[in-house]
């Protein structure tokens, strides 16, 4: 099997800084592509940052130039580095991971983190 575990929430003042970690472990011969997702109270889980094995980056639109993401593929960790964070940031952090388990089998399987609270106050 394989666990996605994120660290690093908590509660933080408006204009503060956060930095999030998300660790695979498992089953895992190579992941193609690890990104952090959100989900606040009442809407709908969006995408935040993301990052391809090669080093492609996507962002959304609310958190461009405030929020970057990081990838160390020796550890099949996943970094998001969070500045300038606002009270509308406040969400359930979530990572997920695109992961091939084996060598020779070309299959990729998608994982989801447990999540973690990130509390932006005013």
């Amino acid at each position: 099997q394989v666990q996605l575990v994120e660290s690093g929430g908590g509660l933080v003042q408006a204009g503060g800084s956060l930095r999030l970690s998300c660790a695979a472990s498992g089953s895992i011969f190579s992941i193609n592509y690890m990104g952090w997702y959100r989900q606040a109270p009442g809407k709908q889980r969006e995408l935040v940052a993301a990052m391809t094995d090669y080093g492609t980056t996507n962002y959304a639109d609310s958190v461009k130039g405030r929020f970057t993401v990081s990838r160390d593929n020796a550890k099949n960790t996943l970094y998001l580095q969070m500045n300038s964070l606002k009270p509308e940031d406040t969400a359930v952090y979530y990572c997920n991971a695109n992961v091939k388990r084996y060598r020779y089998n070309s299959s990729y399987y998608n994982y989801w983190g447990q999540g973690t609270q990130v509390t932006v106050s005013s």
